[in-house]
């Protein structure tokens, strides 16, 4: 009789979430592999603190008030409003789901059932299960050129949702619209004919077609992942396992698209789970290993421009276009995969690197929005909008959870380790009996975790907790009779007889860091605390010199950076810094880079280190003051940061009679003279349209006051809707007030131009100063 492995257990040990708690449903396939880390159930699992917050966040603030009926509409009305509405659906049945497993909100789980129950209905006899046309089907035609892409997020939702609730249906929908796609290639074509990106995009259905396979037992869905990965190996094919197994990096593989290539990583992994090839594992440790040694952000993701770059190409600023939330999200799914393959304490780091920095800097603190992009530094692009990314970030988070904890086998005995260290409760199930670990922390202010054992009898397991590598070393104070040792990057308690109510306690120094800057950021240096990377942000430094000017003063014999006292939920640092305008140090205000920019501010990680040269002074007496314009546009950069190379637009696709760039001061100043230096210019505009009236400057005298005109940019060409007359990026316009006045506000407006398109309009600025005189 096969024994039955503890986290299968679980289901039947926990106490009652909901009417109908979540029961995982079993796969008919076991795996070749076993998994050395078998990650607990999202049921089994409660977080706690920052982490558990943000987690929760995600749950009630976006995944149950996300409005479903666009992301259903193009599958109810073929075509689908965009090539790729299609997969916005699975995303976001993948993350309720398990959103849903972790709360058992029982109103999200009405959503759930409405999403899925709705999805199946649009499936057409075929089991075609996309919002293309019937001409426009699994190839790559103009703007209908993702249909496996979507079919694959279907998949992931409908499984995933077929996993936690048993429900029928889903399965017999997974199962038509696979069987289409297997009767599609490469019967008709090659698969590798419907996938953008090398073929990659289609390929990455790998994952769910392992997933069911394991749920069916049927081999043909096995055979189906082979052609896949053989595939890879097609004439024009992305070749990613023979690649990766020459020893290739990343960026070097197919055309290095970081999100569909992770996106097959991950399926490679499920693939290797159930068959065994020890290729497929090889292969994953050495793009992770690429990544993490070459391509990595000190906060846990990668890619610019959605691609791999070369060798420490690891720019900053929002217009390389940095850590596409896509790629965090994938980046996150698989370090979950590595860890539950090989039980190794470095995925975990990494997980933990992501989901406490780089993952969660994408969220906006209430939960609501995401972004795309999340640069290092600059102003964040949070949107409520479609798109990938949006839809990305839940599941990113919803995988926290289970990435906690995990049971394993140590020698004879069951074991349960501690990934992350903002556990409140653990549910599991030793030898068949109940087992919930109750977790008093401290994390994040100190490294003290107070676990209690709760069960009805003794219960004999090994427990141990990871030894993060930003830490002190880590300890752990157990019954004198505990055997414990330190090894692989984890603290063991060897297996031992448990009682009711005993403790133990883990503990180690959270180690505040200055990081020194390598490669691109050399001459630079930045802060952490635990696994925190930290920001500096001006919402929290009133008054305060801008990110530009701001270097990090040498501490001496003091940490170099210090945790402020405050509400538990509320983190913030002080680290001595200098500037220009302040070259003594002086304290300035930090905070987790999750937080950064979450009120509008500008932020950066990477700082100038202690030691280095001052940054020139930006004399502007809008340096500290707060940006804002008519429509927030899609480019993140600055107008008030000293460098005409950032730049900002107001464009949005659609018409607008007026645009304008300003600047909020942090208490009245005495304005002579004003510049605007103009931004980029594109084909479709970027310019004022002088034709209606050149550019005026105006002021506000108080901080409720009106805007009254006090100048002309009387030198700025006499451009048109559609010429720009001359006009050239980086070109500076200087006007006089006369007299000069004492304003809280400037700000530059004018009627946008429209370039070839006359269906919009929008400008661009990258600075705007004022002098006193």
């Amino acid at each position: 009789m096969k024994r039955p492995t503890l986290a299968a257990l679980l289901a039947a040990t926990l106490p009652v979430l909901a009417a109908s708690p979540p029961a995982i449903t079993p796969f008919q396939v076991a795996p070749l592999v076993a998994d050395a880390a078998e990650l607990v159930p999202p049921f089994g699992v409660k977080l706690q603190g920052f982490l558990g917050r943000r987690v929760q966040l995600n749950a009630t603030e976006r995944l149950a008030k996300v409005d479903l009926e666009p992301l259903l509409a193009g599958f109810r009305q073929k075509p689908g409003s965009h090539p790729w509405i299609g997969e916005h659906i699975g995303k976001w049945m993948h993350a309720a789901t398990l959103a849903w497993a972790y709360t058992g909100d029982p109103q999200l789980k009405t959503r759930l059932d409405y999403a899925a129950a709705e999805l199946i209905k649009t499936q057409e006899p075929d089991g075609y299960l996309g919002t293309y046309t019937p001409d426009k089907r699994f190839g790559l035609f103009p703007g209908a050129d993702w249909d496996v892409w979507s079919h694959k997020y279907c998949l992931m939702g409908l499984l995933t949702y077929h996993q936690y609730t048993g429900d029928a249906a889903a399965l017999t929908a997974s199962r038509r619209a696979a069987d289409l796609l297997l009767a599609t290639f490469p019967a008709r074509k090659s698969i590798l004919a419907a996938g953008t990106h090398v073929g990659m995009a289609a390929t990455s259905v790998l994952e769910p077609m392992v997933l069911l396979y394991r749920f069916t037992g049927e081999p043909r869905y096995l055979e189906y992942c082979r052609y896949l990965v053989k595939a890879w190996d097609e004439p024009g094919g992305p070749r990613i396992l023979a690649s990766l197994l020459e020893g290739r990096p990343v960026n070097r593989v197919a055309n290095a698209k970081a999100y569909e290539m992770l996106s097959n990583l991950v399926g490679l992994c499920e693939l290797y789970r159930v068959t065994g090839d020890p290729a497929y594992l090889r292969a994953a440790r050495h793009a992770w290993e690429d990544i993490t040694a070459r391509r990595l952000y000190l906060t846990g993701s990668a890619s610019q421009g959605e691609h791999f770059r070369d060798d420490h190409e690891l720019p900053n600023h929002e217009g390389a276009h940095v850590g596409e939330t896509c790629v965090t999200t994938t980046w996150v799914q698989f370090n979950t995969q590595l860890l539950r393959l090989t039980g190794e304490a470095r995925f975990g780091d990494e997980l933990e690197r992501t989901l406490y920095n780089h993952l969660v800097a994408a969220q906006r603190p209430d939960g609501a929005q995401w972004c795309y992009f999340t640069a290092l530094e600059g102003r964040k692009p949070y949107g409520p909008g479609i798109n990938c990314c949006v839809s990305s970030g839940p599941r990113g988070l919803a995988l926290a959870p289970p990435a906690a904890a995990f049971t394993y086998h140590a020698g004879g005995a069951p074991g349960i380790a501690l990934n992350l260290f903002e556990l409140e409760s653990l549910s599991v199930a030793v030898d068949g009996q109940p087992l919930r670990l109750m977790v008093a922390t401290e994390f994040p202010r100190a490294g003290r975790s107070t676990v209690t054992v709760a069960a009805e009898k003794p219960l004999r397991f090994a427990l141990k907790a990871r030894q993060p590598a930003w830490a002190g070393k880590l300890e752990a104070k157990a019954a004198p009779d505990a055997t414990v040792t330190a090894r692989d990057g984890w603290i063991e308690i060897a297996p031992r007889a448990w009682q009711p109510g005993e403790t133990v306690v883990f503990n180690h120094a959270l180690s505040p860091r200055l990081i020194a800057g390598e490669h691109g950021n050399a001459g630079k240096a930045a802060l952490a605390w635990g696994p925190f990377i930290l920001a500096y942000d001006t919402a929290v430094n009133p008054g305060g010199d801008p990110p530009t000017q701001i270097a990090l003063a040498d501490p001496g014999s003091r940490p170099p950076v210090e945790l402020k006292s405050g509400a538990a939920e509320i983190l913030q640092f002080t680290a001595l810094a200098r500037s220009p305008r302040q070259p003594e140090p002086h304290p300035a205000v930090f905070v987790p880079f999750a937080d950064a920019g979450g009120t509008g501010g500008q932020y950066r990680v990477w700082l100038h280190a202690p030691g280095s040269p001052l940054p020139p002074l930006n004399p502007s007496l809008l340096a500290a003051g707060v940006e804002a314009r008519s429509r927030d546009g899609n480019v993140e950069g600055s107008i008030n940061d000293g460098d005409p190379g950032t730049y900002v637009v107001t464009f949005d696709g659609r018409a607008q009679p007026e645009a304008w760039f300003g600047v909020t001061l942090p208490q009245p100043a005495r304005l002579g003279r004003v510049v605007f230096t103009q931004g980029r210019l594109f084909h479709d505009g970027g310019w004022f349209d002088a034709s209606a009236g050149k550019p005026r400057v105006q002021v506000r005298l108080r901080p409720d006051g009106p805007w009254q005109d006090a100048a002309v940019l009387a030198d700025y060409p006499a451009t048109t809707p559609t010429h720009s007359a001359g006009l050239k990026e980086g070109q500076a316009f200087t006007v006089r007030l006369s007299p000069p006045v004492t304003a809280v506000a400037v700000r530059v407006i004018g009627k946008p131009a429209s370039g070839d398109n006359p269906a919009q309009a929008f400008a661009s600025c990258a600075e705007l100063e004022a002098f006193t005189e």
